[in-house]
C-alpha cells in the first residue's frame, strides 16, 4: 500500500538536510536496492532488523533517549510480534499480546 516507499522518501528527504536516521526493520524485508533508487543513503542510514517487538521498542526508546537521531522509522508495526508469541506453545492463548506491548 506504498507505506514503506512514504517512509523511504521520507528518510531520502531528511538525509539530503543532513539528518540522521534509523530504520527498525521488523518485517526484514528492507530492499537496499530499492531504498537507493528512491534516494537512500543506505551507508549513512542506521538499520535494526529485531527479532521480537519488546527488543524492537526498545530500541527505538534508546535511539529516542539518545538524541543522536532525528527520524526513526518501523516498518511494520503490524509486524511487532511479541516475544511470548514467538516462543509460546501451539494453542496458547495469545490474545492482546501486541496490545500490551
Amino acid at each position: 500500500s506504498g507505506k514503506t516507499t512514504l517512509t523511504l522518501e521520507l528518510i531520502a528527504a531528511a538525509q539530503r538536510e543532513g539528518k540522521t536516521c534509523a530504520f527498525i526493520d521488523a518485517e526484514h524485508a528492507l530492499d537496499p536496492v530499492y531504498a537507493k533508487k528512491l534516494g537512500v543513503n543506505i551507508d549513512e542510514l542506521l538499520v535494526s532488523q529485531p527479532d521480537t517487538g519488546e527488543q524492537a521498542l526498545e530500541i527505538c526508546d534508546a535511539l529516542a533517549r539518545s538524541g543522536a537521531v532525528d527520524v526513526i522509522v518501523v516498518d511494520s508495526v503490524a509486524a511487532l510480534t511479541p516475544k511470548a508469541e514467538i516462543e509460546g506453545e501451539m494453542g496458547d492463548s495469545h490474545m492482546g499480546l501486541q496490545a500490551r506491548m
